[in-house]
Formats: structure tokens, sequence, C-alpha cells
């Protein structure tokens, strides 16, 4: 018996999300990524319903590509992810253990040459800069895209549709409209549609 038995897995706890909420969504960002240094920081949000304003849960995971096997370590961005899910939908669902069996494995794996060259120079990446870039795009199944437009609400959410059939995208305050005498909702950042099939913020 492995003490990973004693934690859920990722897989599972999602079905049991969709089997308590099939109305409710799941939805992930990168806050923060860094390529040279090798960190990216994920944020999680979940709601019960997806007509809901506000999340139920939100939470985050930091992965550093330091920290993994080599042979892992193309996988870093794409494992960040699975786990920013796991811990956001575990505290919606309401479980005694936060951290997915994911979560401690990866901790049981840690190569021990990291460790013990925790204070040295590690050499993030075995492959050019655009190589690496070019790998996460994949592992994250689609491309890297412009970092959401802040207002003071935080990171805006991206939307877009059709109007006198016209494609539309831009970015919204993530805070709840105002149903009088309360605070405004920030104005929406527009977006243009560029020839790389990839939305980004009018100038």
């Amino acid at each position: 018996m492995s003490f990973l038995d004693n934690y859920e897995d990722v897989a599972t706890r999602i079905q049991r999300f969709w089997a308590t909420h099939p109305t409710g969504r799941i939805e992930t960002n990168i806050l923060d990524f860094n390529a040279e240094k090798g960190y990216v920081l994920i944020q999680c949000r979940v709601w019960r319903d997806e007509m809901d304003l506000n999340p139920a849960g939100t939470d985050m995971a930091f992965g550093n590509v330091a920290t993994y096997n080599v042979q892992m370590k193309k996988f870093f961005v794409e494992d960040t992810a699975t786990s920013a899910i796991g811990r956001a939908v575990g505290l919606v669902l309401g479980t005694d253990k936060r951290p997915t069996a994911q979560n401690m494995a990866q901790v049981e794996n840690i190569d021990p040459k990291i460790i013990k060259d925790a204070n040295a120079v590690v050499d993030l990446w075995a492959t050019p800069l655009a190589d690496a870039i070019g790998e996460i795009a994949t592992q994250l199944g689609g491309q890297l895209v412009h970092e959401a437009p802040q207002c003071k609400h935080g990171h805006m959410i991206f939307r877009t549709g059709e109007k006198n059939n016209k494609n539309w995208g831009g970015w919204f305050c993530s805070y709840p409209k105002s149903k009088g005498g309360g605070e405004a909702q920030c104005n929406a950042v527009w977006g243009s549609l560029g020839s790389d099939g990839q939305w980004k913020p009018q100038s």
C-alpha cells in the first residue's frame, strides 16, 4: 500500500464535481509565466452553475521546472494546471485533503540531485528558449496567448461572439454588474483579431 492511496486522484475529483454540479464551470488562466526562469503560476476558478456571477472556489498552483525529473520537465505547465484544478475543485466539493495524489506523487518523485543541489545554479532548459516555449504551447493544447488586461478588480475575462455577421472579442471586468447604487464595472478592453488568429487588446 502506498501513502498515495490516502489522496484523491484529480480525474476522480473532477468526475465527482461534474456528477454533483452538471451545470458547473471550470476555468483556468495563467497569471504569471517566465520561460527563462522556468516557472508558471496558474489560477483555477470553479462555478457550481455556469450562470453564477462569482466562482464558488478559487485556488492557484505554482510550478517550477527545476523540481521535475528530466523526463517530466516538458510537462510542468500541464501538470501545474492539473494541480490548480484539483485544488479549486476540492474547495467546492469539500475534502479533508487539499493536495491531490498527483501533488504528492510529484513531491515523492523529485530528483534527489535537485534537493542536494538546491542552492546551485540549475539549467532549467535542456533545449533553446524558443523550442521550450513552443513545447509549452503544444502541452497547453494551443497557442500562447497574450496576458489578459487588468483593471482595478483584477484580471479581466475574455469573451467573444458575433454581431451583424462580424466577430467581436474583448476583455471584461470580473466585478458583478451593479444593481443600483453599487460600484460600477470597469470599461471593457476591446480586441482586434490578428492574422495569427489571436485576439490582442487594441492599443
